[in-house]
């Protein structure tokens, strides 16, 4: 008889049959017992060639707890719900599908649930692993967020107001917790999924952590650095954000963050003047870009990118 693991990493894809199987390999290559975890990959309606290269990983890892499930609905969240839905482990590891997991990822997330039995999340480290070998020139701390760089030094800690939330391919949450607070929003399709879910939890039990030793390489290609993609992802990242606080017609809350996106578009003028003084004025401008963009996407009715 199978024992029932006490993790279970869920992988939510879309159309990334190029990156998928180094996430795989990554699990499968855990320095943690197979008994002890199990592998969902949710396919949210991918056309490329998904299915058929986790359905071949799977079979090519005999007595692996692994699981392929098709959600046909498109969205981050509808994706997520299911991988809360079909997961059996008490622990649920959500990682991206162009994430590389350290070898003693699962390991040290299991080794902190241990130690620390109060917390009902945590969040890891993640690095960027460029593709081209190099960070762009117009990269500043202030985009962390665009190539999912999470790096708040080598302590464990609990998340407070100085530090953001954990990435969406790097998050880890209890399930009991996920399923009293409801799961994930299936109205956020592709951003804020990871900034919403967070605050839910918070809202319930603010035990939530920081591990630096569970920690991803987060693959960063040349699509991604495109100005074109630079410019979608900020006005859906603005666009959600809306969906996000706006629900059931909350007006105050959706005011207040238009107060807020225009003091952060202001903020990001005075840093691209300082930049500018500093001879960097590229990264000033990709500052200001994003900050437009994102306030552009909050104004806009629709944005869509899926």
């Amino acid at each position: 008889m199978s024992l029932i693991p006490v993790i279970s990493v869920v992988i939510c894809t879309y159309n990334r049959d190029r990156y998928l199987p180094q996430a795989l390999e990554s699990i499968a290559a855990q320095s943690f017992s197979k008994s002890l975890f199990e592998l969902i990959v949710i396919d949210n309606n991918s056309t490329d060639r998904t299915a058929d290269i986790a359905k071949d990983f799977i079979a090519s890892q005999p007595g692996f707890h692994a699981a392929y499930y098709f959600e046909e609905r498109k969205g981050l969240g509808y994706a997520r719900n299911r991988g809360l839905q079909e997961a059996a482990g008490s622990i649920l590891c959500y990682i991206d599908d162009d994430a590389i997991l350290s070898k003693t990822y699962l390991e040290s997330v299991a080794s902190f649930f241990n130690a620390y039995t109060d917390a009902v999340g945590a969040g890891g480290k993640v690095i960027p692993k460029y593709e081209s070998g190099t960070e762009p020139v117009w990269m500043s701390k202030y985009l962390d967020g665009f190539v999912g760089r999470v790096n708040y030094g080598e302590a464990v800690k609990q998340f407070d107001n100085t530090m953001k939330y954990p990435a969406g391919c790097n998050m880890i949450y209890r399930k009991d917790v996920l399923l009293k607070i409801g799961g994930f929003n299936n109205d956020l399709t592709f951003r804020s999924d990871d900034k919403d879910i967070f605050l839910k939890v918070k809202n319930y039990c603010n035990t939530i952590y920081y591990l630096p030793l569970a920690y991803v390489y987060h693959y960063v290609d040349s699509h991604r650095l495109s100005f074109e993609n630079f410019r979608r992802l900020f006005l859906k990242t603005g666009n959600e954000e809306k969906k996000r606080v706006g629900g059931e017609g909350n007006r105050l809350d959706l005011l207040k963050k238009h107060i807020e996106f225009s003091a952060k578009l202001c903020a990001a003028l005075i840093l691209y003047i300082l930049f500018l003084v500093k001879g960097k004025e590229i990264k000033g401008r990709y500052l200001f870009l994003s900050q437009w963009f994102t306030w552009k996407g909050f104004l806009a009715r629709n944005v869509f990118v899926r």
